[in-house]
């Protein structure tokens, strides 16, 4: 008769040798969710942005709202970066009655040093361009 083997600390050893495998692949998902998230927050800021610029008289008044406005939508969705906001008021050049437009571009650099991956950098920067129409029918300065 053959005796059992002894097989009693396999599922222990495992488990350790699983763990950090588990642990890194947890960690990797974290990382691409927070940039994916920040993405899209910063995606909405530039869309924001140029709208709140495109409904402005004036081209000063255009970079304050569209400033004010990235700088609000990213607070509120908790990203902790200092967004860039670039405005092209190029448009309010143009007659009236004559289609133009504004753009907005914000760029902000997204911290992931908090996340501790091997290879993953301490900054993500994402850019994103949104533009918006002008009125043609509405005066401008």
């Amino acid at each position: 008769m053959i005796a059992p083997r002894r097989e009693q600390g396999n599922a222990v050893v495992e488990a350790v040798l699983m763990f950090p495998a588990l642990l890194l692949l947890i960690l990797a998902m974290i990382g691409a969710g927070r940039i994916v998230l920040a993405h899209a927050a910063v995606e909405a800021a530039a869309r924001d942005a140029a709208r709140q610029a495109s409904l402005a008289r004036t081209p000063q008044a255009a970079q304050q709202a569209a400033r004010t406005s990235a700088s609000a939508l990213l607070t509120s969705e908790n990203l902790k970066c200092s967004p860039e906001v670039h405005i092209d008021t190029a448009g309010f050049a143009a007659p009236v009655g004559t289609p133009a437009t504004v753009s907005a571009r914000v760029t902000c650099a997204v911290a992931l040093g908090d996340v501790a991956i091997p290879g993953l950098p301490g900054t993500k920067t994402i850019i994103a361009t949104f533009t918006s129409p002008l009125d043609p029918f509405r005066g401008r300065n």
